[in-house]
């Protein structure tokens, strides 16, 4: 069985009150129920948390490493449903955005989900691309705002606002002898590879091209594919070994599927922007979706994994923390 919120919520209240009647009052809850969440609590993580003086419960060392991380998770959670449950049916309008294939596919949908809970009258169209056309609708009026990973054409009439970091890594099927080392090697781990590539136009392609210089001299591609899932199956199947965003494998690396590998002596990390026209105005609507997306610059590591729309909630969580 898991730890629960509610098991957590409780330990705290026996903490701060130092005794089992006095939480159980706190919570409005039977002494009873204290006293049996707290025991499994106790047995699930396989000792006592508090030192029994009488009818008092002091922490003890085990208990007072605990007591932030149990707060900190219950003001997470709390920060979280508030987010989620708040509604400002004030805010209307449409955004039409364009992202490039990472970020449409494995970033924006989550942070769009999360928007659309808190602003639920406005209307968010999506279209996904490689960057270089993703520009070209930006540039064409077609779309408000562009989310891309690749390099831009550099013209002046679009303006380009830093986001957040990402990282390559190359990526080799689980039985791959690749897949016992540690890192990727250039000079020793290129030689006989069968490589699965990007499209060209791909962001990634183009980080890639620049990033590996004289190297691509001695890629073999044997593959071109339009988007990092049929990369990954092919991956997967064995055909070859890639180069994709650590954002894009989160899941397979988590289930074994695939194994990712960071390359030595080359500084695979990358910008990821928010373009739009320089001359464009924007409504109320497009700039609260924008600062909803600061959420990606809170953490660190900016190559966080979000492999699921509740590590996001969590980030959330953290971000409405800050902002408070």
């Amino acid at each position: 069985m898991s730890i629960t919120l509610r098991q957590l919520e409780i330990f705290i209240a026996v903490a701060e009150t130092a005794q089992v009647t006095k939480a159980s009052k706190k919570l409005f809850i039977t002494q009873s129920a204290v006293s049996m969440a707290l025991a499994e609590l106790e047995n699930q993580l396989g000792g006592s948390l508090f030192d029994r003086h009488g009818r008092s419960l002091l922490l003890n060392a085990r208990g007072r490493y605990l007591l932030p991380l149990a707060k900190d998770i219950t003001s997470q959670v709390g920060s979280i449903e508030s987010i989620m449950s708040e509604r400002n049916d004030t805010l209307e309008g449409h955004i039409e955005m364009v992202a490039s294939t990472t970020l449409g596919n494995y970033i924006l949908p989550y942070l769009i989900g999360a928007f659309k809970r808190v602003h639920p009258k406005v209307h968010i169209n999506m279209l996904v691309y490689n960057t270089m056309y993703s520009e070209k609708l930006v540039l064409d009026r077609k779309m408000d705002l562009g989310f891309v990973e690749g390099p831009l054409s550099g013209k002046d009439e679009v303006l380009s606002k830093p986001w957040f970091n990402d990282e390559l890594m190359v990526l080799c099927g689980p039985t791959d002898p690749l897949a016992q080392n540690e890192v990727f090697d250039m000079e020793s781990d290129l030689k006989g590879k069968k490589w699965i590539m990007r499209e060209h136009g791909s962001g990634t392609v183009a980080t890639i091209r620049s990033k590996f210089g004289n190297y691509m001299d001695d890629i073999n591609i044997v593959m071109e594919m339009g988007h990092p899932e049929a990369i990954k199956r092919a991956v997967e199947s064995g055909a070859g070994i890639t180069c994709l965003s650590a954002l894009t494998i989160c899941r397979e690396v988590e289930n074994g599927w695939l194994r990712s590998l960071k390359i030595a002596g080359l500084d695979m990390k990358r910008q990821l922007n928010i373009i739009q026209r320089i001359d464009s105005e924007l409504s109320d609507a497009h700039a609260e979706f924008l600062s909803f997306c600061e959420v990606m610059t809170l953490c660190n590591d900016s190559r966080i994994c979000l492999s699921s729309p509740w590590k996001l909630q969590s980030l959330l969580a953290r971000y409405s923390a800050v902002k408070k």
